[in-house]
């Protein structure tokens, strides 16, 4: 379990692909912390630890997670977001993130909002109901509030302090990113089916 607050931008040293999947490895100063076996969220999908040492750490990726999201995309010197798991008495800074991104969403339109930036984001249209204004969506990894909703997707708009601390900074037009929806939402609308079912 993790909570979409970034704790450090990782380099990606290689991505070694196969027919079997892919051996990823990330270079970051939060590798000091990690163990085989441990979790970490890398641009917000979750990844076991196979090997870490040197200032870098190297996990395997399954065919599913490069089907699934961005990281079959990654390229030697690219910018990943890291976040270590929730710890027992860490802070809950931003929202309950599994890591278990459902879908890819695209970048439609990037614009100056004050010192602020808004991104308008395209997402799956089977998502759609899960995200709501005002709400919360992971981007990347990233917590981040739903500014408002639209035809395609939903607007976010990203402080001074996520532009400089996260990979959003850098995102443009055209660009893909990983989405995962409030996971309380999931399990709110699978209650409010069974309800149905019992009453029918």
């Amino acid at each position: 379990m993790f909570t979409g607050i970034v704790r450090e931008i990782g380099s990606v040293e290689e991505l070694r692909r196969s027919k079997q999947g892919a051996r990823l490895r990330v270079g970051a100063g939060l590798a000091a912390e990690l163990a085989p076996g441990d979790s970490v969220s890398v641009s917000g999908a979750c990844l076991t630890v196979a090997s870490a040492s040197d200032g870098a750490f190297e996990a395997e990726v399954m065919n599913q997670t490069l089907s699934v999201t961005t990281l079959g995309g990654l390229e030697t010197g690219g910018s990943v977001n890291l976040e270590p798991p929730l710890r027992a008495g860490d802070p809950l800074g931003g929202h309950l993130v599994q890591g278990h991104v459902d879908g890819t969403g695209e970048v439609r339109e990037v614009r100056a909002d004050g010192f602020a930036r808004r991104l308008r984001l395209a997402a799956p249209r089977d998502l759609g109901r899960f995200i709501v204004e005002r709400g919360s969506v992971t981007v990347d990894g990233v917590s981040l509030t739903v500014a408002a909703l639209a035809d395609d997707g939903f607007e976010v708009s990203l402080i001074p302090e996520t532009l400089e601390r996260t990979t959003l900074g850098a995102l443009a037009d055209g660009g893909k990113v990983n989405l995962e929806v409030d996971v309380i939402a999931r399990y709110a609308e699978r209650l409010v089916q069974g309800f149905g079912e019992e009453r029918s």
